[in-house]
């Protein structure tokens, strides 16, 4: 076979690949998901837990707290923001089914409800911009990453955009 035909086809080959990256809606680097339990062994040796109101960690229960499929990013920024703010985390909601739907949702890995702890409250607010409340009358505090935490009822839902905190 001649030489061009294999630069040919590897040239192909490495365009089909970036076109489809390209395509895909919101971030431009290649998103990884984890399981349950590839999540669960990065966070709980961060120190980070987890609880469920449900006891379980199945995604498709609404009562369950699940990592599966869950974004890196999102697991190394929380990890981050546990390691900056000197707070324990304690993560109430993952990837479970019963959140809002959106590209940068519970679902589709971005986000992680956390426990609105004195710690993590005092640090969200006094190191983070507040940038307005959203549509459900959540404060947002947007950090210098472009992550957002939004104080809802209970706890802060944080989206994940990189792994900075």
């Amino acid at each position: 076979m001649p030489h061009h035909a294999t630069s040919t086809r590897a040239a192909l080959a490495l365009t089909g690949s970036l076109v489809a990256v390209a395509g895909l809606a919101g971030p431009s680097f290649a998103v990884t998901k984890l399981t349950d339990a590839q999540a669960a062994s990065q966070l709980s040796a961060s120190g980070i837990t987890r609880v469920s109101s449900g006891g379980c960690t199945n995604r498709n229960v609404s009562t369950c707290t699940s990592y599966d499929q869950i974004n890196q990013e999102t697991v190394s920024g929380i990890k981050t923001f546990r390691s900056i703010s000197g707070c324990a985390i304690t993560i109430t909601g993952g990837t479970e089914t019963g959140h809002a739907s959106g590209t940068y949702s519970h679902w589709n890995g971005y986000k992680v409800d956390v426990s609105p702890t004195t710690c993590v409250s005092s640090y969200i607010t006094s190191h983070y911009s507040y940038s307005g409340t959203r549509s459900d009358g959540a404060a947002l505090y947007t950090a210098p990453s472009g992550n957002v935490y939004a104080r809802e009822s209970n706890h802060w839902d944080i989206t994940y955009y990189s792994c900075g905190c």
